[in-house]
């Protein structure tokens, strides 16, 4: 159902051929149809061969992109056979995600989720992140392992799980090396093949992330808008990212049992997303997916409601502001749009924050969540 609901919502812009700004008045936007043509995939060409004019994503995303229009000569084809498989990849990260949590069902009934199925690929990237997180949880490690370097392969968002990965492994008197070995073997098994053939193509997509600006969605957009502005956001934006999660490494330490990865991978990829360059609408994907494998009280639920409601009203926000832009004559002004963008923002962390509530009270921490900033000390013999 929520498959078919969100195949619907994109409907509108398939039959009225992608068009702009029409795509973005009725939030059915997806990168899945231009870039059919946009990076020569119409015309068979490896998605790695153009140089820097390749493909934007890791190996295995390309691989799939490529491989999905090899027998395809129709755009609506390749459009049509891509959101019937992201719609099996989220029935599958449904499935998972419920096994590794009574509130894993969830995840097929949250409204920023089923409004974002089809806006990219990210869906073949989230089940192998979850059955890392799944086997990790019940000392399979090998599999673990495999299965992160296959979803770093696919969208490289998931290497942020080797945060908590190491911190519980720390607190387990654990060298993880093993781990990270098969992890890094698996990695480098997908991606050496495409970075020797076709290296430029393959650092392309490195390269963009490195050099791309604040982009939509991110706290330092919402401070262009309201003018606030920097020159130095790159090196901002990486100083603030390496301290918040610092202090995710910190208060990880500071509990006084050890967690479990589902219960604090949230913690670790929505902290990492407050202060990074880009929030893409999509995202909402990724973290929805660790939201529910971490809810464990009523009172988180409520929040994770509160916090979907969000995510939704940024998503009819962003298009409707990128229908301005385009000249549309209607849409969303840029204020209005920081605003909504802000109280997103305030929204994530108000879910982080209850999911450290949750976690400090389940594993018995001193005080309040943030007590440890003080007093960690007391925590070690």
């Amino acid at each position: 159902m929520a498959s078919l609901l969100s195949f619907l919502k994109f409907s509108h812009c398939e039959k009225h051929d992608w068009q702009s700004p029409d795509n973005y008045i009725h939030a059915c936007y997806t990168d899945i149809a231009p870039l059919y043509t946009e990076r020569g995939l119409d015309k068979d060409i490896w998605a790695f061969a153009s140089g820097d004019q390749s493909v934007e994503y890791p190996v295995l995303m390309g691989v799939v992109m490529y491989l999905t229009a090899l027998p395809l000569n129709d755009i609506r084809d390749y459009y049509f056979l891509n959101i019937f498989l992201l719609a099996l990849l989220f029935i599958a990260t449904v499935f998972i995600a419920q096994r590794i949590n009574v509130y894993g069902f969830y995840y097929a009934l949250a409204p920023a989720v089923i409004g974002s199925l089809f806006i990219n690929w990210d869906l073949w990237g989230i089940p192998t992140m979850l059955l890392a997180i799944y086997w990790y949880d019940r000392k399979k490690f090998d599999y673990s392992a495999i299965a992160l370097g296959i979803s770093v392969a696919t969208k490289f968002f998931p290497v942020l799980l080797l945060i908590p990965i190491l911190a519980i492994a720390g607190r387990e008197n654990r060298l993880p090396i093993r781990y990270l070995s098969i992890f890094t073997g698996t990695w480098l098994a997908i991606n050496l093949p495409v970075a020797l053939t076709t290296p430029t193509g393959w650092w392309h997509f490195y390269k963009f992330n490195m050099e791309r600006g604040p982009d939509w969605g991110s706290i330092w957009n919402v401070g262009q808008i309201f003018g606030l502005t920097s020159g130095n956001t790159n090196f901002l934006s990486l100083l603030g990212t390496l301290a918040i999660l610092s202090w995710v490494m910190v208060y990880l330490f500071g509990l006084k049992s050890t967690p479990t990865l589902a219960e604090v991978s949230f913690i670790v990829f929505a902290s990492a997303l407050i202060l990074g360059k880009v929030y893409s609408p999509q995202y909402v994907l990724w973290l929805t997916a660790l939201a529910v494998i971490a809810i464990k009280t009523k009172p988180t639920l409520i929040i994770f409601w509160v916090w979907q409601m969000a995510e939704l009203a940024y998503h009819i926000a962003i298009w409707q502001h990128l229908a301005t832009i385009s000249e549309a004559q209607y849409g969303l002004a840029q204020n209005f749009y920081g605003a909504i963008s802000l109280i997103r923002l305030i929204a994530c962390i108000a879910m982080i924050y209850s999911l450290a509530r949750q976690l400090a009270k389940a594993r018995s921490t001193q005080g309040k969540p943030w007590d440890f900033l003080f007093e960690t000390a007391s925590t070690y013999p």
